[in-house]
């Protein structure tokens, strides 16, 4: 049987219902608690998945609509972090948060997401894709106090990672993308032990591998940052041949109002390519033909059977309305050029 081509996608989160958490707001508080939280979260699932079902979407997710946060809910069911004493630790270079601290050494007693997972494939008979934050992405987003090394740090964070993703896998998860948004901010480190913690990550799983590597979400402190790097955003360049190298079977970049010159994604030969043809930093719903012409763009670069329209990054900072718009956005663009490349 023939594969579809450009199978659409989303990175990762959508917006939260608000009777589950505060809008448009990341580390938003949970509005519910105990057993109504828990009814509240898989409720929030299902309308995220019949949001991605009615507008077409092919690769499903959760919307991380059981966390608060893609790193911080993750690594809040460890031992060895102390969420008490939070510190305040520059975060992608570029913004100032009060994070957790690492006292001590940090053990995984038990799965944190499979419950969860497991729930999302029961959902649905369509491809499911479930989102971890990568390693290097959780270390900087904690404050260390106990290893006193970056490389350190993410080397535990992947055997945890690995050991959470196996179980995922093993509830019938077809996609595991981790979250590497350092990615584009470190890339000596990238270099350096990046890449090798990302792969011990994903170690052993046969079920397909994704990494995300974005600009950020729609906030200001990353808005403001993007626009001080020039006419031309470049940071893949270093960063795609290590990953083309990688076991890593996909990779997910920026692409839409973005300064990232599409030519690099050939830089990714061999790779499965998610495409991001949505803008999460602005509310205005996109055009079906605006995400055909970035699709069609990035066509030059990946044969068709090997691209995947998503989003740019996570849409949790958006309305629920303009989230949705831009999931039918999203799914018709494709279909217009399927269309076309059908003949």
């Amino acid at each position: 049987m023939n594969q579809v081509r450009l199978q659409t996608t989303i990175a990762g989160s959508l917006p939260k219902p608000s009777w589950l958490a505060a809008p448009r707001q990341l580390w938003a508080p949970w509005l519910l608690e105990g057993a109504a939280l828990d009814e509240g979260m898989q409720d929030a699932v299902r309308l995220v998945l019949y949001d991605q079902n009615s507008a077409g979407i092919d690769v499903v997710t959760d919307g991380e609509q059981t966390r608060r946060h893609f790193v911080t809910t993750f690594v809040e069911s460890l031992e060895g972090i102390d969420f008490e004493h939070k510190r305040t630790m520059r975060i992608r270079d570029r913004y100032d948060a009060e994070v957790p601290v690492v006292v001590g050494p940090v053990v995984r007693r038990k799965s944190v997401f499979v419950e969860h997972a497991r729930f999302l494939r029961a959902e649905t008979g369509k491809r499911v894709k479930f989102t971890l934050p990568g390693p290097m992405t959780i270390v900087d987003t904690l404050f260390d106090s106990h290893y006193k090394s970056r490389e350190k740090l993410a080397r535990v964070f992947a055997d945890i990672l690995n050991a959470e993703a196996r179980e995922l896998e093993a509830v019938g998860i077809d996609i595991i993308q981790f979250d590497e948004p350092a990615f584009n901010v470190f890339m000596d480190e990238v270099r350096d032990w990046g890449i090798a913690t990302l792969e011990l990550a994903a170690a052993g799983l046969k079920c397909t591998t994704a990494t995300h590597i974005c600009y950020g979400y729609g906030i200001k402190a990353n808005v403001d940052w993007k626009n001080s790097l020039g006419s031309e955003w470049r940071q893949y360049e270093s960063t795609f041949p290590l990953l083309a190298k990688s076991a890593i079977d996909q990779v997910s970049l920026e692409c839409a109002n973005s300064k990232v010159p599409l030519e690099l994604i050939s830089l990714l030969d061999g790779k499965d390519i998610m495409v991001g043809a949505i803008d999460v930093t602005t509310e205005q719903v996109e055009t079906p033909e605006q995400v055909a012409q970035v699709i069609r763009a990035a066509m030059k670069y990946v044969l068709p059977e090997k691209l995947y329209p998503c989003t740019n990054c996570g849409l949790v900072p958006l309305s629920r309305e303009a989230a949705r718009g831009k999931l039918h956005a999203l799914a018709a663009g494709a279909a217009i050029v399927r269309k076309e490349l059908a003949g």
